[in-house]
């Protein structure tokens, strides 16, 4: 069951996935959320806000954090407020709106919002008019593009959709959609409590396309209740008849003592890690037969789609929302729990409606904890980043461009590199550290060497695989 090599880019190898098997990062950013400070607030966040002003100001990416659902999904980890009643949203929505116009002060408005994204949460549980009122809370305080070469995604649930929903997000400058599906099986839908039929989605995507969305996403999700290799065929070939530009393929992490909604999954029905993986490598052999690129963790695109070109023109990134094409933007979160990225340091948001709205309510910006990075923190992040992005690194390279010798600085994780290089994962040589078709799927794995944080208190983090 190992050396079987699809498309020149991946080999699954079972026995070496077996081998690593184990926790860890994600790496949507370095240090990660877990080694956020309680010393970084307000003062912090301004004084790099007003930083990122002077010497070129780079233009802004806003991530919006909407946490309502109506209804909740067993296998879910992410922050949110699952409620019916639609009127909960409003007394949020006012704060965000404060949040807004006080982030929107420390930004000159010369610094367009080159990428736009919503998030959840669901964020098509808002009303039409909320959905209005707050692109345009967003217009009065940043400047949006309006020539629709943006990058204005919103994540949709076409349970959550009624008449006219899709037409209006077109109007207010959305181009991209993701859309949640996990798995399309009746019986694992019932499992985790996400009942959602093919036919929703496919007229959901084919609206969109009709109205002239640029990409649309579907995420599935292996390793899910009740899942085997011909459930999951079935799904991933409806799927392919809705032609997505982009598929990601998550890993389930069953962590039910960190999210509650997890206890009502059931331990015996989840597939064995020989199942996950079997359903694994049939989606990496049904996904890239059927053409798509595989970018790297869980993500695949068309090879026209714009993630395709960035990875293969040296552009791609990875922020708190996944693989980005944007490395130049500055990331302002804005919401409960949310994110941003500001120079050389990351903030989270409160992640308590208590503390945020507290916090707005008093006009102070609601940031909860972050973090400064240090020289060391900043180098380390190049390199995992370059190496999950690109899969290679050109050492000398990155001697040139952070003025560091890097066989010396980097002595202790290259030596940790070997035992890799004789599984057959990568490959060094005295320039160059090539990321092999066997490590692709591994590649958490060999950016976990690279990571000083791990040595120190644990943080709890899904399987790599």
């Amino acid at each position: 069951m190992s050396g079987n090599s699809f498309g020149g880019t991946l080999d699954f190898n079972t026995d070496l996935i077996r081998r690593y098997d184990r926790s860890g990062p994600r790496y949507t950013s370095y240090p990660t959320a877990a080694w956020l400070r309680d010393d970084f607030g307000e003062r912090e966040y301004r004084a790099f806000a007003a930083r990122g002003n002077e010497n070129g100001p780079r233009p802004l990416s806003l991530y919006v954090h909407l946490p309502f659902c109506a209804q909740l999904c067993f296998y879910c980890a992410c922050n949110k407020i699952v409620t019916k009643n639609r009127a909960r949203a409003a007394p949020y929505l006012a704060r965000l709106h404060r949040e807004i116009a006080l982030k929107g002060e420390l930004f000159e408005r010369a610094r367009p919002v080159e990428q736009l994204h919503w998030g959840g949460g669901t964020p098509t549980f808002i009303r039409h008019d909320e959905m209005r009122a707050l692109m345009q809370a967003l217009r009065a305080h940043y400047t949006l593009r309006d020539d629709d070469r943006g990058e204005y995604g919103i994540e949709i649930d076409p349970r959550e959709l009624s008449v006219g929903t899709l037409a209006l997000l077109r109007e207010l400058g959305f181009n991209r959609l993701s859309i949640g599906v996990q798995d399309l099986d009746p019986t694992v839908q019932r499992a985790v409590h996400r009942i959602q039929s093919a036919e929703q989605t496919a007229a959901a995507v084919a609206e969109a396309r009709a109205l002239g969305f640029r990409s649309i996403n579907i995420d599935l999700m292996y390793g899910l209740p009740h899942q085997d290799t011909a459930s999951f065929d079935r799904t991933i070939e409806q799927v392919l008849a809705m032609a997505p530009d982009r598929l990601s393929v998550y890993n389930y992490a069953h962590l039910p003592a960190l999210f509650k909604p997890q206890r009502r999954i059931q331990e015996h029905d989840l597939p064995s890690l020989q199942q996950k993986l079997d359903i694994l490598r049939l989606a990496i052999k049904r996904l890239t037969g059927a053409g798509y690129v595989y970018i790297g963790m869980d993500h695949f695109a068309r090879p026209d789609d714009e993630l395709a070109q960035a990875q293969r023109n040296g552009g791609l990134h990875r922020n708190f929302q996944g693989y980005s094409t944007h490395a130049e933007c500055d990331l302002v979160g804005l919401g409960v729990t949310a994110i941003s990225q500001i120079g050389d340091s990351y903030a989270q948001n409160f992640k308590s409606l208590e503390d945020y709205f507290a916090a707005v309510d008093g006009g102070r910006l609601p940031i909860a904890r972050g973090r400064a990075l240090d020289a060391d923190d900043k180098l380390r992040r190049a390199v995992i980043m370059q190496l999950i992005c690109h899969f290679t690194l050109d050492m000398g390279k990155f001697e040139d461009s952070h003025g560091i010798r890097f066989s010396r600085y980097f002595a202790r994780e290259l030596a940790a590199l070997v035992p890799m290089e004789q599984d057959g994962l990568v490959e060094v040589d005295a320039a160059v550290i090539c990321v092999l078709p066997a490590g692709r799927l591994l590649i958490r794995n060999i950016c976990m060497l690279w990571d000083r944080y791990l040595t120190a208190a644990p943080a709890v983090y899904s399987r790599t695989i």
